[in-house]
């Protein structure tokens, strides 16, 4: 085998080992954040609760897990570049996320405190880990391959989140098949199946990729924690050189919220209207299914029209999404809408994080990737938040729904104002600067 092959060979495990922590973590985004825990919340823990108050609960609870999330991020970002850390934070959030995923199994009827208590701890583990994972992108693919890197990993994040989904829903339509005595013993046993895929798939990353070397700055405090901040009041102080990646960051922040609020909200919401669980479930498996091709294509297709065109096709598809939630009643208007959410989702997601990552400097992907997943959980924030308050003052969440349309639009008309050019010039000035300074 020549150098070259073995390059190669070596290039796509390392490749294929990042991307399967997509597969690892989605089985929380699937089973936990979207499809079991919130009807479980809705009509096991907080059964007592009226179906609107328990919507409202569950918003505000993820609410708060991202606000904590957001502003932990940054700081603990800059800190891994200080200290060449990245994989030790990301192992760390990891672990944190499986413990208190596992740890929902002990949640029984009425204890809606609880459950809140433990997806809000399960939620900051899972949220820190991917701001490791995602500053981890640049490092690891080339920048001709970006966009195709982080495609194939929400790709994977799908059929991962997927099949485990289909495994959980076997397990709560047939409890019996599996050995198992009851429904709501097959739910909490989904949750500690998601801690256990989890830990399993994230293997292969913490084996094969490298952590990045540390990237100093002369003069800022030995000590981490000093570091962290020292650099993060120099990014601040320094941000008008970063202006193409800021804007992109606020249109990020408005688009994201949208799309962050009808993953976390949408189950909920149908159970509100009277969707059974089953068609529920059901639906957000064929999300799951229809991302996986989806994904890859996005990939390709921003090879044809570029990044923001593409991301602009999928903001029109979820601006339609949302519209035809206010008209939703029947089951099969859930599945349709679920099917649609499968074209966009990873797409346009994955394009968000392969354009942040090209104008992200490499020595300072922890501390920018920080600021990014601080972006996505202020969006996580003020979008189930507005649902849950609509929906208590006008006491139905069909308006709630339709009104997550401003933020695709808004959203939408910030980033063509982003120019990608100019973001990309300026990383790589930072990256031949920070070359000769090494």
């Amino acid at each position: 085998m020549s150098v070259e092959a073995a390059a190669n060979r070596a290039y796509k495990k390392i490749v294929n080992a990042w991307c399967m922590y997509d597969w690892a973590n989605s089985a929380f985004a699937t089973t936990i954040m979207a499809a079991v825990l919130p009807t479980f919340y809705a009509s096991v823990a907080a059964s007592h609760l009226p179906g609107n108050v328990a919507s409202a609960y569950w918003g505000y609870t993820s609410s708060l897990a991202l606000l904590i999330a957001a502003f932990l991020n940054p700081v603990l970002g800059a800190m891994a570049d200080h200290s060449g850390s990245k994989k030790k934070y990301l192992a760390f959030f990891t672990a944190l996320g499986i413990v208190f995923t596992v740890l929902l199994f002990t949640v029984r009827e009425g204890a809606w405190l609880l459950c809140s208590a433990l997806y809000l701890v399960a939620e900051i583990g899972f949220s820190g880990a991917i701001v490791f994972y995602d500053s981890l992108l640049p490092h690891v693919a080339k920048p001709e391959d970006m966009d195709q890197v982080s495609t194939k990993g929400y790709a994977l994040g799908y059929l991962g989140g997927g099949l485990l989904l289909a495994i959980n829903l076997g397990m709560i339509m047939s409890p019996a098949t599996f050995f198992l005595p009851s429904t709501d013993v097959a739910v909490r046993l989904s949750f500690v199946s998601v801690g256990l895929w989890w830990a399993i798939f994230s293997a292969p990353l913490f084996r094969r990729v490298a952590e990045p070397p540390a990237a100093p700055i002369a003069g800022e405090p030995a000590n981490p924690v000093r570091a962290g901040f020292a650099r993060l009041q120099h990014t601040l102080k320094d941000i008008r050189r970063y202006r193409e990646l800021s804007k992109f960051l606020v249109a990020f922040w408005i688009y994201n919220d949208g799309i962050g609020t009808i993953i976390k909200m949408a189950t909920i919401y149908g159970s509100e209207i009277g969707i059974g669980q089953t068609d529920l479930i059901g639906a957000l498996l064929l999300t799951q299914f229809v991302g996986i091709p989806f994904s890859l294509a996005f990939g390709q297709l921003a090879k044809r029209l570029g990044r923001k065109p593409s991301i602009y096709l999928a903001l029109g598809v979820y601006t339609l999404i949302s519209i035809g939630g206010y008209f939703m009643s029947e089951a099969w208007h859930f599945w349709v809408l679920a099917g649609m959410v499968g074209l966009v989702q990873g797409g346009s997601q994955a394009l968000s994080r392969s354009m942040y990552g090209a104008m992200a400097p490499k020595a300072k992907t922890g501390e920018f990737f920080g600021f990014y997943d601080m972006s996505s959980k202020f969006a996580g924030i003020v979008g189930p938040l507005v649902f849950g308050l609509v929906g208590q003052l006008t006491g139905s969440s069909r308006l709630s729904i339709v009104s997550i349309v401003i933020f695709f639009i808004v959203g939408g008309l910030l980033l063509t104002t982003v120019n990608e050019q100019d973001g990309i010039r300026v990383a790589q000035e930072e990256n031949a600067a920070a070359l000769l300074q090494s």
